[in-house]
């Protein structure tokens, strides 16, 4: 169905990044793609001085590690770890690489959110190709 598949990747709480592979492998073309991207989030830079000094090393190590285990499991898979606003960043990575789709995890959101989680919100608002949202 598609060719190639964009699931960006949280490992907050709440998000079925699981639920999503399945369906990217179910959507997907025989040899198609499936790009698991998770977006690194910048701290404040008053936080940084309170983390240990190798934490942001190691901690994008282990993301690195774990996603591309994942992607391990998902025919055509592919892992990449970028820093950013999460939504934006989404977006902007879709735009440059033009997935036909983009399958993505959304948390049971709160009144501030209304009906999608605001990460969700932002793509499906502004992606310029197919978005199935998984809750």
């Amino acid at each position: 169905m598609y060719k190639h598949i964009l699931v960006p990747i949280s490992f907050e709480e709440g998000r079925d990044a699981a639920g999503a592979l399945t369906v990217a492998k179910l959507l997907a073309d025989e040899g198609g793609r499936v790009t698991l991207l998770h977006v690194i989030e910048r701290l404040p830079s008053y936080a940084v001085s309170y983390m240990p000094q190798d934490y942001l090393k190691n901690a994008r190590k282990a993301i690195e590690e774990e996603l591309s285990q994942m992607a391990g499991d998902v025919p055509g898979g592919e892992a990449i770890v970028v820093d950013g606003h999460a939504g934006r960043t989404i977006l902007d990575w879709a735009e440059e690489n033009d997935p036909d789709c983009i399958v993505v995890a959304s948390h049971r959101p709160g009144m501030q959110n209304l009906l999608l989680g605001s990460t969700a919100t932002q793509v499906v608002r502004h992606a310029a190709c197919a978005v199935h949202v998984i809750r």
